[in-house]
């Protein structure tokens, strides 16, 4: 630690600290445009003056390690200033430079109300300008469907270019020319082509980069922000859902070190369009092979005189990828009345089960421990479209000091360099047998990191691909005190929930392969859209949008989407989140617990609570660690890995394939949405482009 003098305060900091970091330490605040704490140092704004006892001029405090100040001549600490004349003039010139060029477009600036540089103005700003030159004008650039530009408010922070060279890792921006005619740009303003570009606008401290799909719709001050969590994919970012009136109008990220930092993918942001198009807002059923409206009295009529004289085993359920533990619970306690033991919530296929343990479907090593890890093999998996946030950990990794990565499954980019092995089981079966030279880089490491994906789990041989990966933990030390490198990277937001819940066949039970292919004569679908279901069923559809789910049902119930509800979910890492409600369902729409219990009344069996706060009060009964919310309940991995690797199997041939194809296309409110269709098609597009 190193003394350092702040405004007449002294503290203890760090020597690596810059002299931002040491201010912010002692209280007092730095303005800034340029420097971001999760983004290298530029030192281009000169907005963070401060002043160094025993320096010629003010130096830019993000750029100056406290290692570098002298000590006072009899070894006092040094000292610096924040708010010393010399400073405050300082920092009011580097305004007006600033604003030479900036033109006054308040007004209309979808930044207006959330601007840097209009709030600093207000601290720094002088009322008069020195400068009567006419301002320079900069042609707007095309950056694809999400980020909107208006390049003549650019004060060349270069946030943009960093973020997109150095944590997304697609360097499609970067800068032009040099001084007043500099200019940021894309390559050949091409669109940008990363997942996470969007987040280049929440960087930017101007109004120069905005969100395109939200332009013109909205102000800040209109909206009500509520903190939920994101169900795009099963990393569960923190987001934060602003609503106007009975309309969510956007998605933002929220800070969560643990899990999202402070970025989000571009689906979880812009879906906004999907959350209210193709909705289901009343009940239906099906009637002479056509679908017709109905009231929830007919809906339930319907459903109750089939299945009375339904024999439970031949009655089913599935579940679907964005379903909440409430309604998963409540599904669950409903078929166990009716003595249903049909019961599936992996629609994709996986081979997952708790079984094993919870250590044997959970990311063990946390998200977070990405960073600990120094090797690190990717088995079946496209981290970068299936787990964008999770690849984002897998870079900073690499960045801070490259481990050896290496892959097995399909070649992809991931945005930074790995050791290609191979395509399906027989390179694992090699590696896990010592025949391939990876396996002394595993065996050398501290904390090497195992990362199974779903592209491997979800096929005939995917028990006997796991067992072979858990050999291989098992054998290189993957699992051991202080360090459980096993990880499983789950694909669906439900999934693990779903797992901690028993949601899998009991004994004699179909799974939803089987009960789809006709097994069943009754099948109730709880949101699952991905899968397709013969002839033959009666498909009682509870969800939310338009899509395969409810185009194969004879009765469709219509539920609340994630912003819609309060729910519980469980991420790929096992912590417990809850996304809370935000807005309200359309119509007669309404939340799927409260569509269950009701169901529950007509069939019979009347489920025992009658409000979310004793649903939840019977689910922590039963499931202790699902009340532990913001929590990673730490599962016995080392168990999970002895067990599965005693399971064998025979491998297949074929290779790994990831089951995101597309990832702007994943669910039923994001095929809803017009922005994610543009952007999807806007992605093939390029990924032809680069295949000639």
């Amino acid at each position: 630690m190193a003394k350092i003098i702040v405004d007449g305060v002294e503290v203890d900091v760090p020597a690596e600290y810059t002299l931002l970091q040491a201010a912010e330490a002692a209280g007092a605040e730095i303005p800034r445009f340029c420097y971001h704490e999760r983004l290298s140092i530029a030192g281009n704004c000169r907005m963070c003056l401060v002043e160094v006892k025993g320096a010629p001029k003010p130096v830019a405090s993000c750029a100056w390690g406290v290692r570098d100040c002298r000590p006072g001549p009899n070894g006092e600490p040094p000292e610096i200033s924040t708010k010393s004349p010399t400073v405050k003039k300082a920092r009011e010139g580097v305004m007006e430079f600033l604003l030479i060029n900036h033109p006054l477009d308040c007004p209309i600036c979808d930044q207006g109300g959330q601007c840097d540089l209009q709030d600093q103005a207000m601290a720094y700003g002088v009322d008069t300008s020195r400068y009567h030159e006419n301002k320079r004008a900069v042609t707007d650039k095309y950056l694809g469907p999400l980020v909107r530009t208006s390049m003549n408010r650019c004060i060349h922070c270069t946030r943009c270019v960093r973020f997109s060279a150095e944590v997304a890792g697609v360097p499609d921006l970067g800068a032009l020319w040099r001084g007043e005619d500099m200019e940021i740009t894309s390559y050949l303003e091409r669109a940008l082509g990363s997942e996470l570009q969007a987040n280049v606008a929440d960087l930017c401290p101007v109004g120069a980069l905005t969100h395109k799909p939200e332009a013109f719709h909205y102000r800040p001050w209109e909206l009500t922000k509520t903190d939920s969590v994101d169900v795009m994919d099963a990393v569960g970012s923190s987001i934060r859902v602003d609503s106007r009136g009975r309309e969510v109008m956007r998605i933002l990220p929220r800070v969560n070190e643990a899990v999202n930092e402070e970025w989000i993918t571009d689906k979880t942001r812009q879906i906004v369009d999907g959350l209210r198009l193709q909705r289901l807002d009343r009940p239906f059923v099906r009637e002479n092979g056509r679908l017709r409206p109905a009231s929830w009295q007919e809906a339930f009529a319907t459903i109750a005189s089939r299945v009375k004289g339904t024999d439970p085993k031949r009655i089913g359920a599935i579940v679907g990828d964005l379903a909440a533990v409430e309604e998963m619970y409540a599904l669950k306690l409903l078929m166990q009345s009716l003595g249903v033991t049909n019961i599936d919530a992996r629609q994709d296929g996986s081979v997952l089960t708790p079984a094993y343990g919870r250590g044997s479907y959970l990311f063990n090593s946390t998200i977070t421990g990405i960073e600990d890890a120094d090797a690190i093999l990717i088995v079946g998996s496209n981290p970068r479209i299936e787990a964008s946030l999770v690849n984002v950990r897998i870079r900073k990794r690499w960045r801070m000091a490259p481990p050896p990565i290496a892959m097995i499954g399909e070649h992809a980019d991931l945005t930074y360099p790995y050791e290609y092995l191979g395509a399906g089981p027989e390179t694992l079966a090699d590696l896990a047998g010592g025949r391939h030279s990876f396996i002394e880089k595993l065996r050398a490491a501290e904390r090497p990191l195992i990362i199974v994906g779903q592209g491997a789990l979800s096929r005939p041989d995917g028990l006997a691909v796991l067992s072979a990966a858990a050999q291989l933990a098992r054998d290189v030390g993957a699992v051991k005190d202080g360090w459980s490198g096993f990880s499983v990277l789950h694909t669906a937001a439900s999934r693990v929930g779903a797992l901690d819940l028993g949601m899998v066949p009991g004994e004699w039970g179909l799974n939803a392969q089987t009960m789809v292919q006709g097994e069943v004569d009754v099948l109730f679908n709880l949101g699952a859209d991905e899968i397709d279901i013969a002839p033959g069923a009666f498909v009682i559809y509870q969800g939310t949008h338009g899509d395969r789910g409810a185009h194969r049902a004879d009765v469709i119930l219509p539920g609340a989407t994630y912003t819609e509800k309060s729910g519980t979910y469980v991420n790929t890492e096992g912590r417990v989140q809850l996304a809370n409600r935000a807005a309200f369902a359309p119509g007669e729409a309404r939340e799927d617990w409260a569509i269950l219990r009701a169901l529950s009344d007509v069939l019979g069996h009347r489920l025992p609570f009658d409000s979310l706060n004793a649903l939840r009060a019977k689910l922590y009964a039963h499931y202790p660690h699902l009340a532990a919310v913001d929590t990673v309940q730490a599962a016995d991995g080392f168990a999970a890995v002895q067990a599965l690797a005693g399971l064998g199997g025979t491998l297949g041939r074929e290779p790994f394939a990831s089951p995101v194809k597309d990832f702007y296309l994943t669910n039923p409110i994001a095929r809803a949405s017009g922005v994610m269709a543009e952007c999807s098609a806007l992605a093939r597009e390029l990924k032809l482009e680069a295949a000639e």
